[in-house]
């Protein structure tokens, strides 16, 4: 019989032990033995591309005596596309250039895409350069913005509404207004009010004519005189007072603007140069060598030449037997002749010290009939009214704008009286 030796105890429990420790050991390293995370890798490619084309514009003032062949040739615009415009039926709209046009040619990279030629800042002729050429005209939109200027005589009215902020354009149409009620020279008296609200145009930000007067107020000598803009279906446009009264008369109270009276009409006044009593059938205004003289009524030359002691005059021949006369001039209108036919504002002459004259002044003339009378005091006749059919328009229309103008000089001035109706 075989005998078998026996195992010592400590050996088979140490066995054991590292078993268990070997089998634990290879199963952390199986959970936690992951492959490593796959790394990306990204190749790129540079392409190469053309820049897209950029749109330019060169622009050209047209200068005096340019035409516009010479221009598209300093331009570099092909022969081609020159033809092209030139044999289109309304090509004048763009060979008509004047000095102070704009021309604008647009680019998109080196190919012409367009021309604009702006005639004003309003409008303007758009030339499309595509397979096909056109031409077409173009109007920008107009905002029209409301103003108003305002203030008190202490100086003159044409310094005191330049300091309001009253543009030059404007003062002279307030002038004219009120022309043929009050001599701005003659009448004006310190504390007199003047304001106004006008209209003028905008395009781009920017004004793009002399603006228009809606309403006006002046007070001269504590009476108050007020004029509302009305413009007719037909486009005439007038001023008138609250009751639709013309504010225009048959003839302007001065043929000068902003002048002096240096002598009044006197039928025994001292002749300054021949130093008897002679009659001064007449005005004289005081004004410097050339400036303009208005006719003071529409009418017809009856005379224009040099006359005695008068120098260089004018006769104008009005309806109704009226008649003025301007002498000591400097110089005619250049179209002035015998004959021909002028209106109311029309510049005919110039002042100058021409004739039997100590300094340069005008000296005016009203007849009626053959009878001479103070161009200063003479009631002046009237034009005509508001139409009875247009009077309710026209007093919603007063009453509007005579609202506006209160409210506007509340804002600037609160002390500043309301316009009266009456």
């Amino acid at each position: 019989m075989i005998g078998f030796k026996k195992v010592p105890t400590k050996l088979v429990l140490f066995v054991f032990i590292s078993t268990v420790v070997l089998i634990l050991l290879l199963y952390l390293d199986l959970s936690t033995d992951q492959p490593p995370p796959e790394e990306e890798v990204l190749f790129t490619e540079e392409v190469k591309t053309s820049p897209e084309d950029v749109q330019t514009q060169k622009t050209h003032t047209v200068k005096d005596g340019e035409i516009l062949s010479i221009i598209l040739e300093d331009f570099d615009i092909s022969l081609n596309t020159q033809y092209k415009i030139y044999s289109l039926k309304n090509s004048s709209l763009v060979t008509d250039i004047r000095p102070g046009n704009k021309i604008i040619f647009s680019y998109l990279g080196s190919e012409l895409e367009s021309i604009e030629i702006e005639k004003n800042k309003l409008n303007s002729v758009f030339v499309s350069i595509e397979d096909s050429v056109t031409i077409k005209k173009l109007r920008k939109k107009a905002e029209l913005i409301k103003s108003y200027a305002g203030g008190t005589i202490s100086k003159s009215f044409y310094e005191d509404a330049i300091a309001a902020g009253m543009p030059d354009s404007i003062i002279m149409d307030f002038a004219y207004i009120f022309g043929w009620d009050i001599d701005f020279v003659f009448d004006i008296r310190d504390g007199d009010n003047f304001a106004v609200i006008y209209e003028t145009p905008y395009s781009m930000g920017e004004p793009i004519q002399s603006g228009d007067i809606l309403m006006a107020k002046f007070t001269n000598q504590g009476k108050e005189y007020v004029a509302n803009r009305y413009i007719k279906e037909n486009g005439d446009k007038g001023y008138f007072d609250a009751e639709g009264n013309n504010m225009q008369k048959a003839f302007l109270r001065a043929p000068l603007e902003f002048s002096y009276i240096s002598s009044h009409f006197n039928p025994n006044r001292m002749h300054p140069v021949l130093h008897t009593i002679r009659a001064h059938n007449g005005v004289d205004y005081a004004a410097p060598r050339g400036s303009p003289v208005r006719a003071t009524g529409s009418g017809v030359v009856e005379f224009v030449g040099v006359k005695n002691g008068c120098g260089k005059e004018i006769v104008l021949r009005h309806t109704n037997d009226y008649s003025t006369r301007y002498c000591h001039l400097n110089g005619y209108a250049k179209t002035l002749k015998r004959g021909k036919k002028v209106s109311q504002g029309d510049v005919i002459g110039f002042v100058g010290s021409t004739g039997l004259a100590t300094g340069p002044h005008l000296h005016y003339e009203f007849k009626i009939g053959n009878k001479r009378t103070d161009p200063v005091k003479v009631k002046l006749p009237s034009a005509e009214p508001i139409p009875a059919s247009l009077k309710e328009d026209f007093d919603i229309l007063f009453d509007q704008n005579n609202l506006m103008l209160k409210d506007m000089e509340k804002f600037t001035n609160p002390d500043t009286s309301e316009i009266k109706d009456d």
